[in-house]
């Protein structure tokens, strides 16, 4: 295609140029300032948030059936729409989750009135079916775990372990080490909705918060190493403190079925 015969090209102007340059460099800037702006607002935002941190939600395809020590099967969905803890023992061996086991008792006492909160206890060793549920039923009476707040429970190993790794987010899955289970020991927090969360501890020179995990034997060694909260509190106490808190908030929250 041929250009017309009048065709002239377009004459630059410089100083045009230039402004429209500088246009859109003053607009880049100020939107730099602006966005920057607005994360130091959300940063501090976040820094003073102590609603407890969500990590995952278990769904109901991927819920979990147990036998209980009543004999009863039942799964842990049936719990959406209470505040729930569970955690991990071992019968041969109770020393495991002997930390995790006496939080829990305490924790039993202290929200024994309120029929929105249950502890569940996953045994992590196979029992017999003909054996599991006087096992069970023995257990639960030599540590005080009474139905219907507190449940006791186990499954076949493949699809309890499964579960613990996948779904409450195990640090390592449950395995045998010289005739012993070995097992994450963490107590998980599970919200009305079922959600896990975790402890958020804001930081009192800004930054993002810490987000904790219910893990007492950690929070035992850094006691024995000497590491200091910043209270008048163990690493100990002070994390049965948080949970204790994240607990009070979530119950406080609303469930959306």
């Amino acid at each position: 295609m041929s250009l017309p015969a009048d065709y002239e090209p377009a004459v630059r102007d410089p100083k045009k140029l230039a402004r429209t340059a500088w246009t859109l460099v003053a607009i880049m800037v100020i939107g730099g300032v602006l966005i920057l702006k607005s994360y130091e607002l959300w940063a501090v935002k976040q820094s003073a948030d102590d609603r407890p941190s969500i990590v995952h939600r278990i769904q109901k395809e991927r819920d979990l059936r147990i036998i209980r020590q009543d004999g009863k099967t039942a799964d842990l969905f049936d719990l959406r729409g209470h505040v729930f803890v569970i955690n991990v023992i071992s019968l041969k061996h109770p020393d495991s989750s002997a930390r995790s086991l006496a939080v829990m008792k305490r924790l039993s006492e202290k929200y024994s009135n309120d029929a929105g909160f249950n502890l569940v206890s996953l045994v992590v060793e196979p029992i017999p079916a003909e054996q599991i549920v006087s096992e069970l039923s023995q257990t639960s009476a030599t540590h005080g775990m009474k139905l219907p707040q507190w449940w006791l429970g186990g499954n076949e190993p493949e699809t309890l372990h499964k579960f613990i790794k996948n779904e409450l987010k195990a640090t390592m899955p449950p395995h045998e080490e010289d005739g012993k289970w070995a097992f994450d020991s963490t107590l998980v927090l599970i919200d009305k909705n079922g959600h896990l969360r975790r402890a958020v501890v804001p930081q009192q020179r800004g930054g993002p918060p810490f987000i904790a995990t219910f893990d007492f034997d950690q929070a035992a060694q850094w006691d024995a190493d000497g590491k200091k909260t910043g209270t008048n509190l163990s690493n100990e106490a002070q994390l049965e403190v948080l949970l204790a808190e994240s607990i009070d908030k979530l119950l406080a929250e609303l469930f959306k079925s």
